[in-house]
Formats: C-alpha cells, structure tokens, sequence
C-alpha cells in the first residue's frame, strides 16, 4: 500500500509573510482557507484582476494587495508562497524562482510543483486536525473534515484546558508528567467505552 511520507507542522502564519500569486477563484478559496484557520495571517496578493469577494476578504484582514502581473521581486522577504494562476507558465516560474531562494512553496492543483499541500482542517478552540489525502483527493480530505466536526465534541477545549491547568501541578521531570497524564487520559477513554458498552446492553 502507498504511503504518505509527508511531515505534517502547524505554522504561525502570524509570524510569516504568505504570497498568494492570483485573483481569481482559486486564489480566493486559498485565501479563505488560510484565513479561516489563521484570522491573522500576514498576507500579500499580486495579480493583474481581483473577484469582488477577494477584495472584500482581504480588505477585512488587511491584506496587502497589488495590482500587476508577478515578478520576482515580490518574494523579497516571503516566507510561503501559493500559486494560484490559470496561466501554467507563469505558476512554473512561481515554482522555479521559489525553490531558488529556498521559499515554501504551493501549486495549485499540481502536486508535482508542491513542497506542502492545504489539506482538511478541523477547529474546536485549542484542538486543530489537519487532514492529507498526500495531494490525491482533496474531495476525500474535505469529507474527512466534515466527519471530525461532528465527532469532536465542542468542549474538546474545556478538556484540553483543564488538563493544562492539571499538567502545572504535577510533580517530577517531564517523562514523568507525560505517563501521568497519559494514564489519566487513558482513564478518560476507558470510562467512555465503558459508559458505551452499558449503553448498547
């Protein structure tokens, strides 16, 4: 069976300067991903057009916006880059400068052209899954992320905070403190099968 090899991060993009090379639709979709997961992403756009629902976004999140067609010059300074254009030729030049000066960057719609990929995204406060098909089917990572949001519970992050707050008062090195909190969990996990098997008698 084929293996995902892909080493999955969670980036602050906060800290990073994104360029989302387009504006047409798929340039919008990226860009609302990335501003849904990440409202405070550090964002620049250029493109010789925009979709009125482009601007709209980018405005509300300050995105920097410039209108023209893609040069070089534009990755001064950025740290990830989305290629997003219709004309391949210029998605390829994207590529090829990027890799260049050692820049992250993403294709869309061509996996070949990719060093990382947008994949499903599922949010509840602290808790964020990040869902790869390895740049396959994009439709099966969204099904996928469909699925987490209503499996997650909404108080995930009560858990997740209360376990924080429990971690700080525990005793020991950090080897200790992880086995101490991997069995309290596993008690966690172990009452709600239980709880469901008395539920299924």
């Amino acid at each position: 069976m084929e293996r995902n090899e892909l080493y999955p991060v969670f980036l602050k993009v906060s800290n990073l300067n994104v360029l989302i090379v387009g504006g047409g639709l798929v340039a919008e979709e990226k860009l609302t991903f990335l501003l849904k997961s990440s409202p405070n992403a550090k964002v620049t756009m250029i493109s010789p057009m925009y979709r009125e629902g482009t601007i709209r976004l980018a405005t509300k999140h300050q995105v920097t916006m410039h209108h023209g067609k893609y040069r070089q010059k534009f990755l001064k300074n950025k740290h990830v880059v989305v290629a997003t254009t219709d004309v391949p030729s210029v998605n390829e030049k994207v590529y090829h400068d990027c890799r260049k000066h050692a820049i992250l960057v993403n294709v869309a719609d061509n996996p070949p052209l990719c060093d990382f990929y947008m994949g499903g995204i599922v949010t509840k406060g602290n808790v964020k899954v990040a869902i790869s098909t390895n740049g396959k089917s994009p439709t099966t990572a969204k099904r996928l992320r469909q699925f987490f949001e209503d499996v997650i519970p909404e108080n995930i992050d009560d858990l997740v905070k209360n376990l924080n707050e429990y971690r700080k008062t525990i005793k020991g090195d950090f080897e200790e403190k992880v086995e101490t909190l991997n069995e309290f969990t596993k008690g966690l996990v172990n009452k709600k099968e239980s709880n469901e098997n008395k539920d299924q008698k």
